[in-house]
């Protein structure tokens, strides 16, 4: 195999979650204990979804990147008819199946990556696609993503995608920042950008052996084009200034719910953003 990290993306990004499953499901910040004690318990990322998200009763929801399933246990206890949870590590779908059995919930999950949804799902079409925060940065191709989320969609379906925001991510990779000072692309390029951490940001002593990281930036602009592309309206876009972890060493601050803003300044650099549409 060839051991560019560039070629071979999909094999090192599976990796490196696989060995960040059990980690990140052993560690107090997905809340696994909470989830299973309590059938009323959501996730914080889906706390924080829930006023625009809405319940999703009667509705077929199929969770894109779904990672260790708790954001998907979730949208499952917002009445949705039927979940499938999606990811392509193995290690992380394991979780995954082995909390919603410990939480009494019915999920379907299934491991792929994105491209591929549409086979993995047997062509099934759903009312609502949602993905959750730290998700694109995987994905090489923005439209080949807009692509598969209007495969998954029957006509009037909706899309809800919360994710960082490109800006946040021009910040070079650092442990600490001093100041933020924009490095990297805003906007998608063919080359991806190539870390190594052995870190990883749950709570946790844990050291990772597979450490490198295969990522692509995605304007906001290349994101709303793609879908309009592939026959999507536009339903609402909002920028927040919080993000779901510790993004910005030394420059956040924790603000509840799980969130980090920065400590100073706030109204200076969105850190997500909040994506609706509908398939038209």
């Amino acid at each position: 195999m060839n051991g560019d990290p560039t070629v071979n993306y999909l094999d090192v990004n599976r990796r490196n979650w696989d060995e960040r499953a059990p980690v990140h499901a052993a560690s107090p910040s997905y809340q696994f204990d909470r989830l299973v004690a309590d059938p009323l318990h959501l996730s914080e990322v889906v706390t924080f979804d829930l006023p625009l998200l809405g319940r999703l009763d009667a509705l077929d929801v199929i969770h894109l990147q779904c990672h260790i399933g708790t954001d998907t246990v979730s949208l499952a206890r917002l009445g949705a008819r039927s979940t499938i949870g999606l990811d392509l590590s193995p290690a992380s779908v394991a979780e995954a199946r082995r909390l919603a059995v410990a939480c009494d919930v019915e999920i379907d999950f299934v491991e792929s990556e994105v491209y591929r949804a549409p086979e993995a799902v047997g062509g099934r079409t759903f009312d609502l696609v949602y993905t959750g925060i730290g998700a694109l940065n995987w994905l090489p191709s923005i439209e080949r993503w807009a692509g598969v989320v209007a495969a998954l969609l029957r006509p009037g379906g909706r899309l809800f995608i919360r994710d960082g925001h490109p800006m946040m991510y021009t910040l070079p990779i650092l442990d600490h920042y001093d100041d933020l000072r924009i490095e990297l692309p805003y906007f998608e390029t063919d080359q991806p950008i190539v870390s190594d951490s052995d870190t990883t940001y749950v709570t946790t002593e844990a050291r990772l052996t597979n450490t490198t990281n295969v990522e692509w930036n995605h304007g906001l602009g290349e994101m709303v084009t793609a879908l309009l592309d592939h026959g999507m309206e536009l339903t609402g876009l909002t920028e927040h200034r919080s993000v779901p972890w510790e993004a910005i060493p030394g420059q956040m601050e924790p603000v509840g719910g799980g969130e980090y803003a920065l400590r100073d300044q706030r109204d200076r650099l969105p850190l997500t953003f909040t994506l609706q549409a509908r398939k038209r």
